[in-house]
Formats: structure tokens, sequence, C-alpha cells
């Protein structure tokens, strides 16, 4: 699944953690935007991991699932890089 992750945290130490938490998952396209390729039970894993460190009272998490017709019709402008997809592998 392709997983598109946004927040907005106030606090500066609960931030440092969820993006140093996020980068095990997935890559840091924006500064507080990240792109994950995750199997449900990894998406499952990095709820918990985010629920257990950000206040609900303080802050906003994002979390957004996209189809693969979605991925496909990404648009990249400027300096980014579109989403990395996994290669292709042919057996003949």
């Amino acid at each position: 699944m392709f997983i598109l992750v946004s927040y907005d945290i106030p606090d500066d130490r609960r931030r440092t953690r969820l993006a140093k938490v996020l980068q095990d998952y997935g890559e840091r396209v924006q500064y507080s935007v990240f792109e994950c390729d995750l199997t449900q039970k990894q998406l499952q894993q990095l709820l918990r991991e985010v629920k257990r460190l950000i206040s609900e009272a303080q802050d906003s998490v994002r979390v957004y699932v996209l189809c693969q017709e979605c991925v496909q019709r990404i648009m990249v402008l400027g300096q980014a890089k579109p989403p990395v997809e996994e290669p292709t592998v042919f057996i003949v």
C-alpha cells in the first residue's frame, strides 16, 4: 500500500521523535510529509507507534492510503522525485 503521512506538531521533541519513526517506514518528501510503501501489518505497527508518540490534544497526523491508480496519477513538479516503484522482475 502506498501511504502518505503528513503532520503538524508544535512540540519540537515530539515532532523530532515522530520524524525518526517515520524515517523507518518511508521517505521524507517534504519537511512534514512522508511517503511509505507498506504492508497492512506495517501500517498497523506504524499507527500504534504514532499514537504512542503524539498528543491527541495538540498534534495532528494525517494518514492517506492511496490506491495504485491514484499513485500513478501523482504529479511531481520542480526538484521533487516521483514515488519509487518496485522494480519488475521477469523470469523467462
